[in-house]
């Protein structure tokens, strides 16, 4: 058990395949979800809304189909902002990275 969750810590935290990044309108790349965190905090609101709003949600996509992780990929469905969405891959970053201490 403590095997597969590490290993699932691990598989959330690491690099996607080149061809998987996700690819910003403002030119950014994310290839982890650290990084995505960390563009959240810095990201414009009309960066987030053009990727997250009311007919799609481009974030919560590649989270569920790319990093697999269904759960944050449905907290993200529901965040309403970038803040409260960055807040809610930081608490996942910090669930994750205890599991590799």
């Amino acid at each position: 058990m403590i095997g597969t969750l590490k290993q699932e810590a691990n598989r959330f935290l690491a690099n996607v395949p080149e061809e998987y990044v996700f690819r910003c309108c403002d030119g950014t790349i994310l290839r982890n979800v650290k990084e995505l965190g960390d563009t959240f905090k810095t990201m414009t609101d009309e960066a987030y809304v053009f990727h997250a709003n009311k007919e799609k949600n481009d974030f919560a996509n590649w989270v569920r189909d790319v990093i697999k992780d269904e759960r944050l990929a449905k907290d993200l469905q529901k965040a309403t902002n970038r803040a409260q969405a960055a807040k809610l891959v930081a608490n996942k970053m910090v669930m994750f990275s205890k599991r590799l201490a």
